[in-house]
């Protein structure tokens, strides 16, 4: 048996099969064979550029998420720093004085500590307002546009 001639049995078909196929193929789809290319009009439907066709695939992700897992992860939070007995004596030095001035709506720059509610800790923001009222319940300074902000998460506060 010459190898060269029976390759195909490989998958159990033989020469006389295959020409069979072919046959009945030319006979079913013949009429099609010769036909042209089908090409969509160029003014409505222009062919789409292959960058555009590879990003059609490019949304699929494998590991939903992970990237911004990563970036969550490597995101920095600093911890709110503990304020000794004279800061503290100073912040409510200004506080009491902000209050005082109250109908005068005084500008207000101050840092204070923001907690992060996905990750411990959080960060140190500056806002820069004109102050409107300290809701002492509540604890907190509410500034014109309303803004408010936890009297315990003030770092520092200058009346400007």
């Amino acid at each position: 048996m010459d190898k060269k001639k029976y390759w195909h049995n490989v998958l159990g078909v033989t020469s006389k099969e295959l020409k069979n196929a072919a046959d009945e193929a030319v006979r079913q789809y013949g009429d099609m064979m010769d036909l042209p290319h089908h090409e969509p009009d160029p003014v409505n439907h222009p062919r789409m550029s292959l960058e555009a066709r590879a990003a059609q695939f490019s949304p699929f992700a494998a590991l939903t998420g992970y990237e911004d897992a990563i970036k969550e992860s490597a995101r920095y939070t600093d911890e709110k720093s503990e304020l000794s007995d004279t800061r503290k004596a100073e912040i409510d030095a200004v506080l009491q004085n902000l209050i005082a001035r109250e109908k005068e709506s005084p500008t207000v720059q101050l840092t204070f500590f923001k907690e992060d509610y996905v990750k411990h800790g959080g960060s140190y923001c500056s806002f820069k307002g004109n102050f409107r009222k300290a809701d002492l319940i509540r604890n907190v300074l509410i500034f014109i546009g309303g803004k408010e902000i936890p009297i315990d998460d003030i770092y520092n506060i200058i009346l400007v």
